[in-house]
């Protein structure tokens, strides 16, 4: 699956247990997560390349989801979080 789809499947993810998406540029980093006040925001950086952003979604849902066996994950999506949870 094309890390496109992952990407964006992450932030649905993400923005069904009320994480806010901000899309901005940030000079390619990929972008995270923050706590601004009482709202959990990731951003996602528009000038990084989608593997880039779509590690950084993952490492946030990682963050965000305490037992990923509770939510249904495609089988794609959940090989995908494995290996980013497995990364430096």
């Amino acid at each position: 699956m094309d890390k496109r789809i992952i990407g964006e499947q992450l932030l649905e993810i993400l923005a069904a247990n009320r994480v806010k998406i901000r899309k901005e540029p940030m000079g390619g980093s990929g972008g995270g997560l923050c706590k601004l006040k009482e709202d959990n925001v990731f951003f996602w950086d528009t000038e990084a390349n989608f593997t880039e952003a779509a590690i950084s979604c993952g490492r946030a849902v990682l963050n965000i989801i305490e037992d990923l066996e509770t939510i249904y994950l495609k089988p794609v999506v959940r090989d995908f979080l494995d290996k980013v949870r497995k990364m430096p």
